[in-house]
This record gives C-alpha cells, sequence and structure tokens, in this order.
C-alpha cells in the first residue's frame, strides 16, 4: 500500500513540475511573439489560400494571389525580426529536449539529448524567407502548399519548445489535419536538411 501511495505522489509531483516548466516556456516564448502579429499573419494566409484555390475567376484569383504575397513577405519580415530578439535568449532556456516523454527539465537534465531552439527558430525564417520570395520559381498554387508548410513546422517548433515532440505533432493534427511526418517532406529541401541535422527527427 506504501509503494502505491509513494508511487502515486511521485506522479503527482511530476506533473506538477512539468507544469511549472511548461509554463515557464509559453511564458518565455510569448514575451517574445507577442511583439508580433505572426499568428494573426498565419490566419489570414491560411484563409486567403484556400479563397485563391477556390476561386474559379483567372483575374480574380491572380489578384488574391498578388495580395497574399504582401502577408507573405510580412509574416517572413516579422518572424526573422523575432528571431533576432530570441537569439538574446540564454543558451540553457533554449534548449528543447529530444527525449519521446515529457520529462520536466529534461533539456537541462539531459543536454547531451537536447539542440538549441534558437538554431530552430533561425532555420524556419530562412525557410520562410525563401518561401515568400520564391526562390525555387514555384506556380502560386506550388508556392502557398510550400509556404503552409514551413509554417505549420514553425508552429510545430514553437509547440515542441513550450511541451513536448509528441504534444505538438498531436496538435499538429488536431488543428491542420497534418501528420507531422508529412509537414517535414512538404517544407523545401534545404530547411528539411538543416532540420533534421540539428534535432535529429
Amino acid at each position: 500500500m506504501d509503494f502505491f501511495i509513494l508511487a502515486m505522489l511521485f506522479a503527482v509531483g511530476v506533473n506538477a513540475l512539468r507544469f511549472v516548466a511548461q509554463r515557464k516556456r509559453i511564458a518565455l516564448l510569448g514575451s517574445y511573439l507577442g511583439n508580433y502579429q505572426i499568428e494573426k499573419l498565419m490566419e489570414t494566409l491560411t484563409a486567403g489560400y484556400l479563397r485563391a484555390l477556390g476561386e474559379e475567376d483567372d483575374v480574380r484569383r491572380d489578384q488574391i494571389w498578388q495580395i497574399l504575397a504582401t502577408s507573405e513577405a510580412s509574416l517572413s519580415q516579422q518572424f526573422n525580426a523575432f528571431v533576432v530578439d530570441f537569439a538574446k535568449v540564454a543558451p540553457a532556456q533554449a534548449l528543447i529536449s529530444r527525449l519521446a516523454f515529457p520529462i520536466p527539465y529534461a533539456d537541462q537534465l539531459f543536454p547531451q539529448s537536447s539542440f538549441d531552439a534558437r538554431k530552430l527558430f533561425a532555420i524556419h525564417g530562412k525557410g520562410l524567407a525563401a518561401a515568400a520570395q520564391n526562390t525555387r520559381q514555384q506556380t502560386p498554387r506550388d508556392k502557398a502548399f510550400m509556404m503552409m508548410a514551413e509554417l505549420f513546422l514553425m508552429q510545430h517548433s514553437c509547440h515542441w519548445f513550450c511541451k513536448s515532440k509528441p504534444v505538438a505533432s498531436a496538435r499538429l493534427i488536431l488543428r491542420h489535419q497534418t501528420p507531422y511526418e508529412q509537414v517535414v517532406q512538404s517544407v523545401a529541401p534545404a530547411t528539411r536538411q538543416a532540420y533534421q541535422a540539428l534535432t535529429g527527427a
């Protein structure tokens, strides 16, 4: 009986520590992202892409793509400004654990199994900039799909930083009905290569 009581107390303690750690990370990331309109621009682009893809009139569709290009550039600029700001975070606060289980303070307990969120966000910044500038010379439709993949993976990284990779992947399916593996395969090759090299994913 004593064993089960101790086990329950241990589980409660671990959950409490995990909650505290997650709240600190959410507050830290929010203190930087709050200076920008990245999430709002992402919502604008998502709705705009759906509208453009469903528009049958060629002239009207081209007009929508042109309007969206402005939002793409703005989002890219704002996210890269965020990257510069977030680079000021102390190294110990920027670690993300690779462990499959959300262990409280795993990034500090097992630093060898962690990677730097500042470097990860910089990778996303480059990917979003390349997509917005259409460096691959894609059609508006393909450019939209590329941008969405880059945005989804960036969002996944934010959730991974705040909580854990399993939680981030679950939210990706819940919010966008898209598996994590599919998103990784859909971003630009340069993004995918740098991302996998850093995260080990």
